[in-house]
């Protein structure tokens, strides 16, 4: 296998444009632009490759938020969640790499089907899972063809029908803008697996993390792919300088979840009833099974949350936290997304304590390794 170098494992935060979190009510208005640059900074500042930008029915427009970040950042990329079916796919191709243009290059896509009906619904989408899996791989294909074709072109398909297509704008690089996509259902594994270039799960346990990676590998194999996605997965650390201090932090923030403080920003749409989404309920099976399962992972704060989100916590040392991320870099994942339940105080510790210590450890293996390999070809019979 592979040794990853520092810099082949990426770092994403995510950010908002207001002061909230499952452990703090909101204040200020729902965009303070003064607080959304100071945010994207601390990540900038801290290391982080990218910020993920959320999307909901309800919440400002990911497209315009990217943009007054980075009129404001040097170097920070954008990922930008993005629900296909309520623009039009060559719209949306035009619409992002004129950003990307704009931003030299720093544009990134998350495409997230949809999990919730009733979510799904406030925008005018009617149609069922399956339906919007469907309309996700013929959306994301005409993306795809809109980046890269210099010519005009038509489609005639189930969800969408154009002809002579042809834009002035493509992305800044030949290659394309990233596309991460996300799930954990099957279709989201077979569609995933024909488009992503980063597969992003949410933070279960390493086995059944392996389980998924697996799935979505043999998605892309069987889709013709001999190039597997890259695969992210997301947590939410809880660093302290004593073990026993951060699990004392651990239980404050999960009573504060319980006491209903604050509002996560993936919150269901169901009330009290199982979620409709797949990623959700693997999360609450997770939690079901044990509070805490291989070095360091705690799910009890997904269970207070109803696992509206990427919800699982990493609780320790910088040390510990550490360890416990390249765990996962062990078995494949190529992406970390970490955000805190204090969000802007989490990602500056995070790249204090945090990232440098995952970085450094990268770049040891990464030395060592051809040394190691080397000493292993001397010493084997010619």
């Amino acid at each position: 296998m592979t040794t990853p170098s520092a810099s082949s494992v990426e770092f994403i935060g995510m950010i908002g444009t207001r002061d909230a979190s499952e452990t703090r009510p909101a204040t200020g208005p729902e965009i303070d632009p003064d607080y959304t640059t100071r945010f994207a900074r601390a990540h900038e500042d801290a290391g982080f490759d990218r910020i993920l930008i959320g999307y909901s029915s309800g919440r400002p427009d990911g497209t315009q938020v990217a943009a007054h970040v980075a009129a404001r950042t040097e170097r920070l990329g954008l990922l930008i969640a993005h629900r296909p079916g309520f623009v039009a796919p060559t719209l949306a191709a035009r619409g992002f790499a004129t950003l990307d243009q704009f931003t030299g290059g720093r544009v990134a896509v998350h495409t997230i089907t949809g999990g919730n009906d009733a979510e799904q619904r406030k925008d005018g989408d009617y149609l069922n899972k399956e339906e919007r899996y469907d309309r996700t791989d013929e959306y994301l294909g005409i993306l795809r063809r809109a980046w890269s074709s210099a010519e005009p072109f038509s489609h005639h398909g189930r969800h969408y029908r154009f002809e002579d297509y042809s834009s002035q704008v493509l992305p800044f690089r030949e290659s394309g803008i990233p596309l991460y996509f996300g799930g954990s259902s099957e279709a989201a594994y077979r569609v995933g697996g024909i488009h992503a270039d980063t597969f992003a799960l949410w933070g279960e346990p390493l086995a059944e993390t392996a389980e998924q990676i697996a799935s979505v590998r043999a998605a892309a194999a069987a889709a013709g792919r001999t190039d597997p996605p890259g695969i992210s997965v997301s947590f939410r650390p809880i660093l302290a300088p004593t073990e026993e201090l951060a699990w004392e932090r651990a239980h404050r923030i999960l009573d504060t979840i319980k006491a209903g403080a604050g509002r996560p920003f993936f919150h269901q749409q169901n009330g009290d009833h199982t979620p409709q989404n797949t990623g959700s309920r693997r999360l609450l099976a997770a939690a079901a099974k044990s509070d805490l399962h291989d070095r360091a992972l705690w799910t009890p704060t997904a269970t207070a949350t109803g696992a509206g989100g990427n919800t699982t916590a990493l609780v320790g040392t910088p040390e510990t936290v550490a360890k416990a991320l390249l765990d996962y870099v062990d078995i494949g994942v190529t992406t970390l997304l970490i955000r805190g339940f204090d969000p802007l105080d989490d990602a500056i510790d995070y790249g204090r304590h945090l990232i440098p210590l995952v970085r450094q450890e990268l770049a040891r293996r990464a030395a060592t390794a051809p040394a190691t390999a080397t000493l292993a070809t001397a010493g084997s019979p010619r």
